[in-house]
């Protein structure tokens, strides 16, 4: 007697991973748009508490107010040279994945759009 795997029990192997396979594929290529949003909202978290600190700092001063530019860049994609947010965040500003449309308007890495009012300190999702 033979020991082994006959071909219908190797077909039925290869069809499970198979299934396997398509069921994980999309799953791990969705990793990096969630990756993408994650990073975003979590500068979007930093940007709000620097607006929400620099106000503070400002009103321990005897004068609240928020902060006129989050940063000093100019219209283009934030980097090492011209880094977005610098003025709110403390480690020195965000220096990829941001592009600044204009003074008060920003694009994300996940392609969201925000835009800063001055008036009220608010940094929201377009």
């Amino acid at each position: 007697m033979k020991k082994g795997f006959t071909l219908i029990e190797l077909i039925m192997i290869i069809v499970i991973l198979g299934i396997l396979a398509a069921v994980a594929i999309p799953k791990y290529y969705d990793l990096q748009s969630q990756a993408k949003i994650a990073a975003e909202d979590g500068v979007v978290g930093g940007v709000r508490s620097g607006i929400a600190t620099y106000y503070a700092n400002q009103c321990a001063g005897g004068t609240c107010s928020y902060p006129s530019n989050l940063d000093s860049a100019s219209s283009a994609v934030c980097n090492k040279t011209n880094a977005c947010f610098d003025d709110v965040l403390a480690q020195g500003g965000v220096t990829d994945d941001w592009t600044k449309v204009n003074s008060t308007s920003y694009t994300g890495p996940a392609s969201n759009n925000y835009t800063y009012t001055f008036a009220n300190g608010s940094f929201l999702q377009d």
